[in-house]
């Protein structure tokens, strides 16, 4: 979501008793808009707390520094909290424009999902914005701004966050392998990181991949010992299907949440995915594994870890799984389906002209379009179900594209009818994938799924987690050229 100046004819609009009728809420300028109320914290409750500052550092990404947003100056911030613990995240704005946080794959109270003009206001240069809540699940999380998400996101501003407490046999060792790919040159500065053509197509691609920031890093890890990688995909367009070349793994998690142990062939994931993995390293000292992306016409090596000793003696290797989360599992014999499309955008400036309220005429004369108000742009090329998100307009939002009872079960079938992969992410809850009309899959939660072309995957959740929510691509050129809608559970 962008900032963008008042306008008196989208002002109007928004006034325009035929708008109000059609769906649509004034937000923000107004003055007049609620917010979800914060959850009141146990005065005994055990605290992690943080400060997280968005500002502007120089970090060295290739041959010369580079001008980057992050939330600390020496690298990827990582925070590790126990399972019951409370988190309180300060978030001090030092960058040019506002922005927020919003943690990615936390199934937590609305009011802290950090969602501009929808669940909080933003948070203004030189304020501050403190987010508190318990995350009910263990697991491999991350935080990002959901504000002008290509340049803050493409530019760095982006956390991890282990909630730990899952493990029934420790690991020797705990990696996080924090995957992007940076669009900058050779002098390290950054080239444009929304294109028509990229968004219009599978993304803007990078050209400069890191793992926490550096090309194919070299992890040390103990000889013979049992090594858990967290490996996350936060890049905002490319694919990975992540593979571990000179020693069996296993994949332990999917998004955070445990699953039995399942020997890793190579796992796909698109932007926001994560993958737990288990593997026993080499006994040899000096001996490297490979992390690889297959996603490529030759693989691609991403990071090694090195064996060194002395060598541990542990027992034969046998994957542990991981402690199971308490999501609550969808009824899937009283469950109702939601078909939802993802196509591209059908109406001159983007949605679809049948679905759009009718135009407003003023008392002059004036003809007042409804998709003007809505600022759907030329560059508006996708939807959901016929309907594109609003571009940089918080002056109204769209109605939800559906309605959820709460406490009932759903299953949404998610159709692809374009030539390009979506991993679509639903905020606050957990979802569990359950088919697809293109290939046999392991029912597994998570908070994203990778739907390829001409592909129908049905998910079910169960809708306990009151509130406006955001669908969206997590392709982020696509999410900002109309493919991001709400849903609302009540």
């Amino acid at each position: 979501m962008i900032d963008r100046p008042f306008n008196r004819r989208r002002a109007l609009l928004t006034l325009g008793g035929a708008v109000l009728a059609g769906g649509l809420a004034a937000r923000g300028w107004a003055g007049g808009q609620s917010y979800p109320t914060a959850p009141a914290m146990p005065a005994d409750a055990k605290v992690f707390e943080t400060i997280l500052t968005a500002a502007p550092h120089q970090r060295l990404l290739a041959n010369a520094p580079s001008d980057i947003l992050d939330y600390a100056a020496d690298g990827p911030v990582v925070l590790r909290m126990r399972q019951g613990e409370w988190l309180r995240a300060k978030m001090i704005n030092r960058i040019h424009e506002h922005t927020s946080i919003h943690w990615h794959g936390i199934r937590l109270p609305n009011a802290m999902d950090g969602v501009p003009y929808l669940t909080q206001p933003p948070t203004e240069p030189g304020e501050s914005f403190t987010y508190q809540f318990q995350p009910p699940d263990t697991g491999t999380f991350f935080f990002h701004p959901h504000c002008n998400t290509v340049e803050q996101l493409g530019h760095g501003l982006a956390g991890i966050l282990i909630v730990e407490g899952d493990e029934a046999r420790p690991h020797d060792a705990d990696l996080v392998l924090a995957y992007r790919d940076w669009r900058i040159d050779e002098a390290g500065k950054f080239k444009p990181l929304f294109t028509e053509a990229g968004a219009a197509k599978a993304g803007t691609f990078g050209d400069h991949r890191t793992v926490n920031d550096k090309v194919q890093p070299v992890y040390q890890v103990p000889a013979g010992g049992d090594i858990r990688l967290r490996f996350l995909n936060l890049d905002m367009s490319r694919i990975v299907d992540l593979g571990v070349v000179g020693a069996d793994a296993w994949l332990i998690a999917t998004d955070g949440n445990p699953l039995p142990p399942q020997k890793l062939k190579s796992w796909r994931m698109g932007p926001a995915m994560r993958a737990d993995l288990t593997l026993r390293a080499p006994m040899t000292p000096g001996t490297r594994v490979q992390i690889v992306n297959y996603y490529a016409a030759q693989p691609l090596v991403l990071a090694e870890i090195e064996a060194t000793g002395p060598t541990l003696n542990r027992p034969p290797f046998e994957p542990a799984a991981l402690k199971p989360h308490h999501i609550p599992e969808p009824d899937l014999a009283t469950a109702e389906t939601f078909p939802l499309r993802l196509t591209a955008a059908t109406a001159p400036g983007g949605g679809n002209a049948s679905e759009l309220p009718p135009d407003l005429v003023l008392p002059d004369g004036e003809v007042l379009r409804y998709a003007d108000a809505l600022c759907l742009t030329p560059n508006t090329f996708w939807s959901f179900n016929g309907r594109s998100w609003p571009m940089q307009s918080h002056e109204v939002l769209p109605p939800p594209l559906v309605t959820f009872q709460r406490g009932r079960s759903y299953i949404i079938e998610i159709i692809n009818q374009t030539p390009h992969m979506h991993p679509i992410h639903l905020h606050g809850h957990t979802f569990k994938v359950l088919s697809s009309n293109k290939e046999e899959i392991m029912p597994h939660f998570a908070d994203t799924t990778l739907v390829a072309p001409k592909e129908r995957v049905k998910i079910a959740l169960k809708a306990d987690n009151p509130g406006d929510w955001m669908i969206h691509c997590h392709i982020i050129e696509h999410q900002d050229t109309g493919m991001m809608g709400i849903f609302r559970v009540a």
